[in-house]
């Protein structure tokens, strides 16, 4: 069977971020991608292997995403301090495209070289904010770990409105990043 015309990765790719930004990306499946797509679940087999392979491809766009979006916002900001700069990337990221960072991860296979490059990129750009700590390897390691649990447990937090008292989110994050750089020094 031949490939449809005008129907590629790129498209099934966007269509899946659709998806698991609408509705979460465990509503990603081959079936409501054929649905949206107004094909035949069949046909989409010509151009990725699977739901695994799907899989992989949306956790892969979305840490190249994620990284594009922290190093683009270290590079504009105004803020004094690069740390807060890449952690309000990642939260804003995450508000933007809560499918796609979802996404990230849940990769069927986050031991596939492209996937562990990219989320290797994450780590080396955030390590690099850090150098100015003089951390030793493995506390800026650590660091990171500590940085990424308190950027994930925040959007989780959020994206399932645990967050009930009337308190600006955003000044909330600003005080919890604060708190955690005051923790390095």
């Amino acid at each position: 069977m031949s490939p449809r015309m005008g129907l590629d990765l790129q498209k099934i790719v966007q269509t899946s971020i659709e998806i698991a930004d609408e509705d979460g990306v465990h509503a990603v499946t081959m079936a409501n991608l054929a649905k949206r797509l107004n094909i035949r679940s069949p046909s989409l087999y010509n151009h990725i292997e699977g739901l695994p392979a799907l899989r992989n491809e949306l956790a892969l766009h979305g840490l190249r995403q994620l990284y594009s979006a922290m190093e683009t916002n270290l590079s504009q900001s105004s803020l004094q301090n690069p740390v807060i700069a890449l952690g309000k990337a990642y939260i804003r990221f995450a508000r933007l495209h809560p499918g796609l960072y979802e996404a990230t991860l849940h990769a069927s296979d986050n031991q596939l070289p492209e996937i562990q490059k990219a989320g290797n990129k994450i780590i080396e750009i955030t390590l690099k904010v850090l150098e100015s700590y003089h951390l030793d390897k493995d506390t800026a390691l650590h660091t990171v770990r500590g940085l990424r649990s308190i950027l994930h447990g925040f959007v989780s937090l959020e994206q399932n409105n645990g967050f009930g008292i009337t308190l600006d989110l955003d000044d909330s994050l600003d005080y919890i990043l604060i708190t955690f750089l005051k923790g390095i020094q």
